[in-house]
């Protein structure tokens, strides 16, 4: 296992990042998973003796039962605090009144304490923002995040689903008022759904913020078994929760290339799909989650993967993104002024 340093921090974190949202199944979440305090030991056991000190979970999967599971399982297995990196989430409805949701100072104090005691510990990592608060002014939010890591509670902040626009302000209101700025950015990225190359990973790549990788295999398109004549097997999760969206035209097309190359390799699709995102530059985690030791045993391959520059050459053709202005000008105008 490799580590990376998560953003403009000096915070060692593994390639592989274990995502929890199998936990528990409760709630809408149960369409992704219904694992058990038993499985769940097993699955953070082995992620734990893979080299993995990364644990992604957030207070909305299975209603809180996921953060639950996870500081359960850290006690079971008897794991040192100290030497994993938890991170968990807030912005999500929570309950039923007009305050149980967003990024208000009154919830998200409120939510971190709910997290903590869930999770049986006493300070949070990574504390990320779920996704844009359209109604709380960043300045609120920020100032909140703030005071929870001067209080100790919370280590480093982050962000999740956020525009170009709307990291890059938070960012600069963090900078100007020099309080805690976030260090990260989880967001969906995979080889069948590069939009984030357009403007969110050159604002990363500029302001030094981390790129943590939700659904690396697209909700499973890229599993290795779902194919372009029969688009889902019994059984798998796209067919009642077809989630998140994908030119599905353009992910079978990517398959065709990785199946063959992934049978040279003697290795599985969901395999390739992964390294190939562990091969982009701007990434630093890639959060992967299992239903079954199979599928985990499977992922935990994909750091041993190399590619070729002709493979990547190859993927890249195949799954590269069409042309969109202003990129394709910028490109053009600024071929004279290339370092």
């Amino acid at each position: 296992m490799k580590y990376k340093l998560l953003g403009n921090t000096g915070l060692k974190v593994s390639e592989l990042c274990l995502g929890t949202m199998t936990f528990g199944g409760k709630g809408w979440a149960k369409m992704i998973g219904n694992l058990d305090q038993e499985a769940v030991d097993k699955v953070v056991k082995r992620s734990i003796d893979a080299g993995i000190n990364f644990i992604d979970t957030a207070n909305v999967y299975s209603e809180g039962l996921s953060e639950e599971l996870t500081g359960q399982s850290i006690r079971n297995l008897g794991l040192r605090r100290d030497e994993l990196i938890l991170a968990t989430k807030v912005r999500g409805e929570m309950g039923p009144g007009p305050n149980d949701v967003g990024l208000t100072r009154k919830h998200i104090f409120f939510q971190v304490e709910e997290s903590l005691r869930r999770l049986q510990t006493d300070y949070i990592d990574l504390y990320q923002v779920h996704s844009f608060d359209p109604l709380t002014p960043v300045e609120e939010t920020i100032r909140a995040l703030d005071d929870l890591v001067r209080s100790g509670k919370v280590r480093y902040t982050g962000a999740s689903n956020f525009a170009a626009w709307q990291l890059t302000k938070a960012l600069d209101h963090s900078h100007y008022t020099r309080q805690a700025a976030f260090i990260s950015l989880q967001a969906y990225y995979t080889i069948a759904g590069r939009d984030l190359e357009r403007e969110i990973i050159p604002l990363l790549t500029d302001q030094r913020v981390g790129l943590m990788v939700w659904s690396p295999l697209a909700g499973g398109l890229l599993s290795g078994k779902y194919k372009r004549d029969n688009k889902g097997t019994e059984g798998g999760r796209r067919i009642g929760f077809d989630f998140p969206p994908v030119n599905k035209d353009r992910a079978f097309d990517i398959i065709d290339v990785l199946e063959p190359m992934a049978k040279a390799k003697k290795a599985s699709v969901a395999q390739l799909a992964l390294a190939w995102l562990l091969h982009q530059p701007a990434v630093t985690s890639v959060i992967i989650g299992a239903n079954t030791m199979e599928q985990l045993e499977d992922n935990l391959l994909s750091p041993e993967v190399s590619f070729s520059v002709e493979e990547l050459q190859r993927l890249d053709e195949v799954s590269k993104l069409p042309a969109e202005y202003p990129g394709w000008m910028l490109e053009y105008t600024g071929r004279n002024r290339k370092a």
